[in-house]
């Protein structure tokens, strides 16, 4: 979670280090910056933005900013069908497509997350009779989730982590495993190497 200026710019930087530009946000002014960045990273920028207003900024000024960049990102988040709540992805995010990416707002995420179109992460229906507001994915580092994957329920995923394309999976999901399939198995060891950029070790 963002706590700081030096918080926001350290998980800006690792967003940006997923798709290889590390250094490309602190000197550029914001014309140059708005031609060289395309949607996805201009979306990721004002996500952590509106993360360090709402975490770090309760005086009066900072609030009105905060509710402009909330504004940003609802308007970015229609144009490239993304509902991702703020407080909930690590450093290291990589939205690898536009594309529909749904994240309840009780999920975790932690670093080096690479996420593809198509994904859900999400609770039980309120129609279920387990259902509590807080059963949602809490998902390690280093984890790789393929396109179509839907992941929900009060499961933990651990930390380098391959989850394949259109996988269902809701059970918990050790260490170091790739998992594929409806509902999910683990299918080999491999694990999220060599599928993955991590932004921030």
């Amino acid at each position: 979670m963002i706590k700081s200026k030096n918080d926001l710019y350290s998980y800006i930087k690792a967003d940006l280090n997923t798709f290889g530009f590390s250094k490309v946000f602190v000197p550029l002014k914001k014309k140059i910056l708005s031609i060289v960045i395309p949607y996805i990273w201009k979306y990721e920028i004002i996500l952590r933005k509106t993360e360090y207003y709402s975490n770090c900024r309760e005086d009066l000024i900072g609030r009105i900013i905060c509710n402009i960049y909330k504004i940003r990102l609802y308007k970015y988040g229609i144009k490239l069908g993304f509902s991702i709540p703020i407080n909930t992805c690590g450093p290291g995010l990589r939205l690898c497509h536009i594309g529909t990416v749904v994240i309840n707002p009780n999920s975790r995420i932690g670093k080096n997350a690479r996420i593809h179109v198509g994904v859900n992460i999400g609770n039980y229906s309120k129609f279920d009779g387990n259902w509590v507001p807080t059963n949602a994915p809490i998902i390690g580092d280093n984890v790789y989730i393929g396109p179509g994957a839907k992941l929900f329920g009060s499961i933990h995923i651990g930390n380098d982590v391959a989850i394949g394309a259109n996988s269902v999976v809701n059970k918990d999901v050790e260490n170091h495993v790739t998992v594929a399939g409806v509902p999910c198995r683990v299918i080999n060891k491999s694990g999220s190497d060599n599928m993955i950029i991590k932004g921030m070790k």
